[in-house]
């Protein structure tokens, strides 16, 4: 195998490829430079809205180009915000703060954290309430900023194909501003 196609491409990112594919392609010498715009292609045709993706954070969470803008955006087509301020900030969350609590996402109960000692911090969507994220941290603990990728620097280095809004700019983590106009 010398480039992965764009049907096995989908096939790998629903999770249903074959495992003699998946074997292929680990052999596979080099990966194909084209297989990151397959891979974006995939995913662009997977969801209902028409702005570029400019990477994946998770199952359900995407930088995009809106207008002037670089935001994340929910699979379902929720927005939320810059993608240089922590996206988390805008989800709905749930607290699990009692060893009750804990426990019913723990099996076995032995297996769960102290409640004492630490706290489960469930994100959500606020549009389709998919669960985008999990925290198991010390009460009080900020919230984890999990990726701040560099776009400009990867699309350009690595991608060889910048971006045309380029600008030292963008990667700079905007957290404590988005957090301080918080009334």
């Amino acid at each position: 195998m010398d480039k992965v196609d764009k049907g096995l491409m989908k096939k790998l990112v629903n999770g249903d490829i074959a495992d003699d594919d998946v074997t292929e392609m680990r052999r596979m010498e080099k990966k194909d430079h084209e297989r990151f715009w397959t891979y974006l292609g995939v995913l662009q045709e997977s969801v209902s809205w028409n702005e570029k993706i400019l990477m994946r954070l998770n199952d359900h969470l995407y930088i995009v180009a809106k207008g002037n803008d670089r935001i994340v955006k929910c699979d379902c087509g929720h927005e939320l915000g810059d993608y240089r301020t922590n996206w988390k900030l805008s989800c709905d969350l749930r607290v699990r703060e009692t060893q009750e609590q804990v426990d019913e996402v723990y099996y076995p109960a032995a297996a769960a954290p102290d409640a004492a000692w630490m706290e489960i911090r469930e994100y959500f969507c606020p549009g389709c309430v998919a669960q985008l994220a999990v925290e198991v941290v010390p009460p009080g603990y900020p919230m984890i900023f999990e990726a701040l990728p560099d776009l400009d620097r990867f699309y350009r280095e690595y991608m060889n194909r910048p971006l045309s809004d380029e600008s030292p700019e963008w990667f700079q983590n905007k957290t404590v501003e988005s957090v301080a106009k918080i009334k």
